[in-house]
């Protein structure tokens, strides 16, 4: 897993640098000093696949460099602050360590970012940009995004709904999101993706979209509506 690092505190950086040197698994690739320079170079790198990342940083703040991506790889939070936690988890973050990290929780948390790429590797197999095959008991399923009405979080589990069935599979919203390489899909609230072909109408913080067993009303998040209404005004100009 190609990983970088983003902690203005030199000692905590070396730290982490020398964690991730030790662990077989893991190739650093960038480590910085502060998010800025982070975020004008990750722009430029599609094959990161882990952050580590400090919250507490001049000029640009972890949470801040988090808000910047559109997309982003797995992230796991290094703080010495416990009050983010809460925060930070809803960005769906891998993990959260607490400063001076110990190795042996440092390799719980990268394990569990290598083994939830792996899950996603095993479930999920892309084969064009509008369709894919979800993983059901020991079958391969083909899904086309056209049938996909909308896509629901469910802790460490999304549910794909199609008008006639439901899909549940491991893999992070947040990931699904980056696999979805179609405009139509819209990340409405941190629970939702919806595909917008399939709105029948928007409410004020919500929309309504027809399933096999009725309406379905799905809440309209404040960080998302202007994202949302971008798109609808797109498809209707």
């Amino acid at each position: 897993m190609n990983c970088i690092i983003i902690d203005d505190d030199p000692l905590s950086r070396k730290v982490l640098e020398e964690y991730t040197q030790k662990t077989d698994f893991l190739k650093l690739v960038y480590s910085f000093s502060n998010a800025i320079e982070a975020i004008n170079t990750f722009k430029n790198d599609k094959e990161i696949h882990l952050i580590f990342l400090d919250i507490e940083m001049p000029e640009m703040t972890g949470i801040e460099f988090l808000n910047s991506l559109k997309t982003s790889p797995q992230i796991i939070i290094a703080s010495s602050q416990e009050k983010y936690a809460l925060e930070a988890f809803e960005y769906d973050v891998t993990d959260y360590l607490l400063k001076p990290v110990g190795y042996a929780r440092f390799f719980q948390a990268v394990e569990k970012a290598r083994n939830r790429m792996l899950k996603t590797e095993l479930v999920t197999k892309q084969t064009s940009n509008k369709e894919f095959f979800v993983k059901r008991n020991n079958t391969l399923i083909r899904l086309y995004y056209d049938n996909m009405l909308f896509i629901e979080a469910l802790e460490n589990y999304v549910v794909i709904n199609t008008f006639d069935d439901k899909y549940t599979i491991h893999i992070t919203m947040k990931l699904l999101e980056d696999k979805l390489s179609d405009p139509n899909f819209v990340r409405i609230h941190r629970s939702y993706i919806i595909n917008t072909d399939k709105i029948h109408l928007i409410e004020e913080n919500s929309i309504v979209i027809k399933t096999n067993s009725g309406n379905k009303i799905i809440p309209i998040g404040k960080t998302y509506k202007d994202e949302l209404m971008r798109k609808i005004r797109k498809l209707t100009n």
